[in-house]
């Protein structure tokens, strides 16, 4: 079926016609106009009768379909903000460790020696290594530090080319890395190196979706994480043996971040998160937070983890 353009009136239309209350039709409108139908209708099935049936709950208001938009933009900007800590600590502490062992030179520290040594990985890092000269050079020639080492030094020693790689590409990179390297850089973040093979690729995940702004709250990553200290601590529920929250979802990159960030970091982090949603509990009428919580995979005493 095609899709026709809807002007904002129709908008408006389209959402009363599905039970969903307009007390201000001028500044729903407006609303719709600078945030996108679209978007702000994608947090619309919390606030649905049920799948089948896509009526809006009794007395649910824009204002509280908005709130939910809003709230996830706010969680979305904090989250992003730590992850851009990790990922700057993640690319000097492996640029140090890589810089020490192979050398600063672009030809000695990309030299495929320098990595796992496995034929069934040779295409593996070989793309890799290609894609992330390819970064250097493209990306490297709008960046004003890597072209002050290539004209001056006619190389970008990797403590300078990480800033011009991307989080997705440092992961990788950790994935092929010896052993050994693996296990000083996990090291330095007090995680072993089996945990970050694994957090690596979900943080990069969530880092992207926050920077183009897709929705946060109710995310799954591909690959879920492994049985910490904090779920069982937090006495998170299980369905067949396994736990219900802090697996996939956005409590898994909290879990993460309560690891691999400093102390005083992820208590501001966890402050801010709680802050928004007292906010969010202020204004919601026909659900009630614990809905948002368990979409979130946050358990009620996700607040605990801070002093655990």
């Amino acid at each position: 079926m095609t899709k026709v353009f809807k002007t904002l009136d129709e908008q408006v239309c389209i959402l009363q016609s599905k039970g969903l209350i307009i007390n201000d039709e001028e500044e729903t409108k407006d609303i719709l106009l600078r945030e996108n139908y679209f978007f702000i209708s994608g947090y619309r099935l919390l606030f649905m009768e049920s799948i089948t049936n896509k009526m809006f709950l009794p007395g649910t208001t824009f204002e509280e379909l908005y709130s939910m938009f809003q709230f996830d933009r706010r969680v979305r900007n904090i989250l992003f903000k730590n992850l851009l800590i990790i990922e700057n600590n993640i690319k000097s502490i492996t640029a140090y460790n890589l810089s020490g062992k192979y050398g600063i030179r672009e030809d000695e520290y990309l030299d495929p020696k320098n990595f796992v040594s496995d034929r069934k990985r040779k295409k593996q890092i070989d793309d890799l290594l290609r894609k992330m000269k390819r970064q250097i050079r493209v990306n490297g020639n709008q960046h004003q530090a890597t072209l002050h080492y290539t004209k001056k030094y006619g190389y970008v020693p990797l403590w300078i080319a990480v800033k011009v790689l991307s989080f997705g590409i440092v992961s990788e990179l950790y994935q092929i890395l010896k052993v050994e390297d693996q296990e000083n850089i996990a090291r330095d973040f007090g995680v072993t190196r089996e945990n970050l093979i694994v957090y690596l690729p979900i943080l990069a995940n969530f880092r992207n979706l926050c920077a183009h702004e897709d929705i946060l709250y109710d995310h799954k990553a591909q690959r879920s994480i492994d049985d910490t200290k904090f779920h069982e601590e937090l006495q998170i529920p299980k369905v067949n043996d396994e736990y219900i929250y802090g697996k996939n979802d956005l409590f898994a990159v909290i879990i993460i971040l309560k690891q691999m960030l400093r102390k005083e970091d992820f208590f501001l982090l966890m402050s801010e998160i709680e802050y928004e949603i007292q906010i969010l509990a202020d204004r919601l009428k026909s659900i009630s937070v614990e809905k948002v919580f368990d979409r979130m995979g946050f358990p009620m005493n996700y607040g605990e983890i801070v002093r655990l």
